[in-house]
């Protein structure tokens, strides 16, 4: 018995959230929806990048003991994807949203409803579409001691302006830590564990949270955009005891500035002290633009294979979307050129 249990606290799925904003119907589907002035529909939030089966390729390559990838999808899936593989476990939203949330054209709603999954592990890792293996990964780059590792560095919140959605101001943060402050005190959870907080590991960004000490709450965490670490208990928790603003935040057919998200549950996570301390420099997240140089800073990084895990973010206009998808998507063939055994 003591075996089973063993074996079950090691299993480690992946999730992943896909959507292919070409799909006709899933478009028509959209329309019958009017957002809002404070919703965001940026057209760079759906348009498939056509890279999904490196993705793929990588966790075959890099994370051969992943248990179970669950697949979250709209409804579509890629043609090429082979959907018979016995890791793979399709996950439409409705087999796992309540249905007063549907449909949702978000991923907050989402994600906040991924302890939902059935057959879910009790370890799981989320990735977004854009981040991707690049190196072998271990079990205990995501898990040790059936805790979730992750980089617990303070940061002081900042509020910008979101491109090309109506002005948007950026709350989130704001709006996640006034969570973590109604149920957490900063002293008492530092004292409690002082080395998940002042750890070598977190290298010169250790100076961030030291120069936050002196404020009594929780000022912000930095969000390093990695794949994200959890265990399923946690969002079943904070369920529990915050259903009311997770209810509101799953209504939402679009993204909304008052929104949570799912960095809500990494800094439950950090604020029970529920997680082991991991290296920020495991990854990187970096942002694609119109500047070719950055561009092809990114390509090198990828080819040259220099973190396990990178994060890319699309900030490219329509103009250059298709030119610079090739130059990426190349890239990624010189290091994954063989098809995986999850493509058909």
């Amino acid at each position: 018995m003591e075996l089973n249990k063993n074996k079950m606290n090691n299993e480690i799925d992946f999730v992943i959230l896909w959507v292919d904003g070409s799909d006709p119907t899933w478009r028509e589907e959209k329309k019958k929806y009017s957002p809002q002035k404070d919703e965001d529909i940026r057209e760079e939030r759906y348009r498939d990048w056509d890279n999904l089966q490196y993705w793929f390729r990588g966790v075959e390559k890099f994370a051969p003991w992943v248990r179970k990838i669950h697949f979250v999808t709209w409804g579509h899936i890629p043609s090429w994807l082979n959907i018979a593989h016995p890791k793979i476990n399709i996950v439409k939203h409705e087999d796992f949203i309540p249905k007063q949330y549907l449909p949702t054209f978000s991923s907050h709603p989402i994600e906040l409803n991924l302890h939902r999954i059935h057959g879910l592990s009790e370890h799981f890792v989320y990735f977004n579409d854009d981040m991707f293996l690049l190196k072998p990964v271990k079990q205990t780059d995501f898990f040790r001691k059936g805790l979730p590792c992750d980089s617990a560095v303070l940061n002081a919140i900042s509020f910008g302006r979101i491109q090309n959605s109506n002005n948007l101001l950026f709350m989130m943060p704001a709006y996640n830590m006034a969570v973590i402050n109604a149920h957490f005190n900063k002293n008492k959870t530092i004292k409690e564990h002082p080395l998940n907080w002042f750890n070598l590991k977190y290298g010169t960004d250790l100076l961030r949270t030291l120069c936050l000490l002196p404020w009594h709450h929780f000022t912000g965490f930095v969000n390093y955009h990695l794949p994200y670490s959890y265990n399923k208990r946690t969002l079943e928790e904070v369920w529990e005891k915050e259903k009311e603003v997770l209810d509101e935040t799953s209504s939402h057919k679009f993204r909304q500035h008052s929104d949570v998200n799912t960095w809500l549950f990494s800094y439950w996570q950090f604020a029970s002290n529920q997680f082991v301390p991991r290296r920020p420099k495991c990854g990187i997240e970096i942002g694609l633009t119109d500047d070719d140089s950055l561009n092809k800073r990114i390509c090198n990084m990828i080819e040259k294979q220099q973190y396990k895990m990178i994060c890319i973010n699309d900030n490219v206009s329509s103009d250059s979307f298709i030119r610079i998808k090739q130059d990426i998507n190349s890239s990624f063939e010189k290091i994954l050129p063989n098809k995986s055994q999850f493509e058909k």
